[in-house]
């Protein structure tokens, strides 16, 4: 475990606030407070530059406090860890927008959502750019939004005519072009407050765009990512294995160390694009204790687990829910190839 300031906020929000509210948020939907207390505890701006009022802190304390947050409230993690590609985006970007939204990001005083997932379904285009008026129109469907009446911006994406990724900054909020479904009802995380987006002219300035650049690059840069192990997949198996006696617990917990161990080792690796199918066997392995972790935990608290009131339960379809998120074809092949093979 590392020493850090902000794991010290990140578990001092999660024992004060997010644990105990965990069940009722997860029946109710995340409240305006808890993302108020998160903007507030500067976990907003743990990768940001300094320069811009974040804390540049290193990788395994974003992933400490990522752990932290999901094992306490996965909904409340899964709403403000859409903001950290955002920030990042704009650290990496030299154009206009950046000077105009990282200082309010990297500091808490604006949350951002992201639309942009739908860009791994390429040849798929789910979102079609076109260049007009001096900007840039958006046509299609973002299938998956969250934090929607919670984040006060979004990075939005699509491809453009010329297959470029094209990433641009709007508020998120219903627009002229912009209108979103209703909340959907989800096995998990429906606490989210997750939205699909319909995009009609949706038209928006060149002094909004953050990044645009050949879609075979971005996708060359964006391939690593998801065949990483989440932070929050340890986080909610250890709130789990919290769950048990010591002697269930302790087998079960020196795996997930060793998994832990082993993928962060390859998440700080430098060359990002190495070793991609150690990752993706460890991201699977790291699956593997999660539901074990999670079945346990709901064995162990016997017919009351079925009650909502349950965490043992909520643990569980949070991890049904972590089994997909991020997913792409790549990574769903290799976790049923691993699954037939048990």
């Amino acid at each position: 475990m590392t020493s850090h300031s902000l794991i010290t906020r990140a578990r001092r929000l999660a024992d004060d606030l997010l644990t105990p509210h965990a069940e009722q948020v997860d029946q109710e939907g995340v409240p305006a407070t808890h993302i108020e207390a998160i903007k507030q505890s500067g976990l907003l701006g743990v990768s940001a530059p300094v320069s811009y009022g974040g804390s540049a802190a290193p990788g395994a304390v974003a992933r400490e406090t990522a752990e932290i947050l999901a094992g306490a409230c996965c909904s409340t993690w899964f709403v403000q860890t859409q903001h950290h590609t955002p920030v990042m985006t704009l650290t990496k970007s030299e154009l206009p927008v950046r000077e105009s939204l990282l200082g309010p990001l990297a500091r808490g005083e604006l949350m951002s959502g992201v639309a942009y997932a739908h860009l791994r379904a390429y040849p798929r285009v789910p979102v079609r750019v076109t260049r007009e008026r001096g900007g840039w129109r958006f046509d299609g469907t973002v299938p998956w939004y969250t934090g929607w009446g919670l984040n006060d911006v979004m990075l939005l994406a699509g491809v453009t005519d010329a297959d470029e990724a094209l990433f641009a900054f709007t508020e998120a909020r219903e627009q002229p072009g912009l209108r979103p479904s209703t909340p959907m009802r989800l096995a998990a995380l429906t606490a989210s407050r997750t939205v699909s987006l319909e995009l009609n002219d949706f038209w928006l300035p060149d002094d909004a765009v953050a990044l645009r650049t050949p879609y075979a690059e971005w996708a060359r840069i964006d391939r690593p990512k998801p065949t990483n192990a989440s932070p929050a997949v340890f986080g909610v198996a250890a709130a789990a294995l919290a769950l048990l006696d010591d002697d269930t617990a302790d087998p079960l917990r020196t795996r997930l160390d060793e998994v832990r161990k082993a993928a962060y080792a390859l998440a700080e690796h430098p060359v990002p694009h190495e070793h991609l199918a150690e990752r993706l066997a460890l991201r699977t392995q790291a699956y593997e204790v999660l539901m074990t972790a999670t079945t346990a935990a709901v064995v162990a608290g016997g017919g009351r687990s079925l009650s909502l009131t349950s965490r043992a339960q909520r643990l569980a379809r949070e991890a049904l829910f972590l089994l997909v998120q991020g997913q792409t074809a790549e990574s769903r092949a290799a976790h049923l190839k691993a699954l037939a093979d048990s």
